[in-house]
């Protein structure tokens, strides 16, 4: 009898199988409909000069995951609806973090590693432009689509690349904003800005800002606009002096900051020592936007400037928005802020791209990135879609200005919280 065993356990084996494969529908991958859990890759300066925001940037993702895998019904967005990805039998999404530690060799090695180790799907990140730039052109050698979230030189959508996008403004679209957010100052409150000053860091960020600035102004000579300093500093700056004092010699209206938190820290306590009183200045997405900008300076960060993907203060306009904010400060502890609310928009999209292709087959979800319209209720614009460059043709940016320690949205007058305060105080009058 026992011989007959064997026989018996292989008969069911392929009967198994059979009715496996009879239950598996025509033209559809296997692994697309067994898969549980799919990983995606995203790669944040955790450690090193930007590490506090960049375990901001990391809640803000695990708190898109934590609705994409969960059931939240009170969130009017897709993927919130029901656990995991509805159109692949609810299989749950894993990001897997890697740290670039604000270094780009470690994230070019670190999106290899997601690739070919972890065999990520898709990537997302990585903030710093100048890290994004080799972990895309990483992605873009192996074929897998690539959502950055915050990164803003215009360059990255300039490569060319099939497989890049880019939910956050670029530097040249921010650019713009702030010379029409000037006019709108001159024009409604006549404040009389004429000289501008750029400040930047020497990385692809800072020195794309500026070069969009030269750019740019051409537009705007004829309102009166000239470009009166440029300053460059190094990444590994630990005394701003010197740079201060250029900026104070020129003398401008209004300063342009393309600078990180520590950075943008450290010049506005020098502008106050040495009396530097612009009119305006403005940040583009780095240093400023980050909260702890308040808590670093507190009184002296008032009246700064910067456009932002978000505020606390548009929470009340924008109820689902204020629903992700609760989960995201359950775990970091603070409000959502534009560049984090940046990135969870990047893993959103890709979750939902996933979705809606059927399939983590790379081709297949690039087709759905660049062809479909995605909603994003927790921006003002409301939507998010791709150009063929892979740029966002939506900004989702307000002019922010920080007054008595919030973030105000104070331009456009659509989404305005409070009314812009034009010019700086004195610092002794603040």
């Amino acid at each position: 009898m026992k011989k007959f065993i064997p026989i018996l356990l292989v008969l069911s084996m392929v009967a198994a199988v059979f009715v496996a494969g009879c239950g598996q529908k025509q033209g559809q991958p296997a692994e697309n409909k067994t898969e549980n859990v799919i990983k995606i890759g995203a790669i944040l300066p955790l450690t090193g000069p930007a590490a506090a925001t960049g375990v901001k940037l990391k809640y803000a993702i695990e708190t898109a995951e934590e609705i994409i895998n969960g059931e939240h019904p009170d969130i009017d967005l897709e993927l919130a609806k029901t656990a995991g990805l509805p159109n692949l039998n609810g299989a749950k999404v894993k990001f897997v973090f890697a740290d670039h530690q604000a270094n780009p060799e470690i994230a070019k090695s670190e999106a290899e590693r997601l690739i070919q180790n972890e065999k990520v799907a898709a990537l997302i990140g990585c903030y710093h432009s100048s890290a994004t730039k080799p972990a895309s052109q990483v992605a873009e050698r192996f074929g897998i689509p690539f959502v950055a979230g915050s990164s803003s030189s215009a360059a990255l959508t300039e490569r060319g690349l099939k497989w890049f996008t880019r939910i956050a403004p670029h530097d040249g679209m921010e650019t713009k904003f702030f010379f029409d957010y000037l006019k709108y100052l001159n024009q409604k409150y006549n404040a009389g800005i004429k000289k501008i000053a750029v400040v930047y860091i020497d990385n692809e960020y800072g020195v794309h800002a500026y070069q969009m600035v030269q750019k740019e102004i051409e537009n705007y000579k004829a309102d009166g606009f000239e470009l009166v300093a440029d300053v460059k500093y190094p990444a590994n700056v630990s005394n701003v002096d010197t740079e201060v004092q250029k900026i104070k010699a020129a003398s401008p209206d209004a300063i342009f900051h393309a600078s990180y938190i520590g950075d943008m820290t450290m010049f506005v306590k020098k502008y106050k020592e040495m009396n530097v009183v612009p009119k305006v200045v403005l940040s583009y997405c780095g240093g400023y936007q980050d909260p702890q900008f308040v808590e670093n300076l507190g009184k002296d960060a008032d009246y700064f400037a910067g456009p932002n993907a978000t505020t606390s203060a548009l929470f009340e306009k924008m109820p689902v928005l204020a629903k992700i904010n609760e989960i995201y400060k359950a775990k970091a502890g603070v409000d959502i802020d534009g560049p984090t609310l940046e990135e969870f928009a990047s893993a959103m999209v890709i979750a939902e791209a996933i979705n809606k292709a059927d399939s983590t087959e790379p081709a297949k979800v690039l087709e759905v990135l660049k062809t479909n319209e995605f909603a994003a209720p927790y921006f003002v614009s409301g939507k998010i879609k791709f150009g063929e460059d892979g740029q966002n043709v939506y900004s989702a940016s307000v002019m922010t200005q920080i007054q008595n320690g919030v973030y105000e949205a104070v331009w456009p007058e659509t989404y305005q919280t409070k009314e812009p305060i034009p010019a700086f105080p004195a610092w002794d009058k603040r």
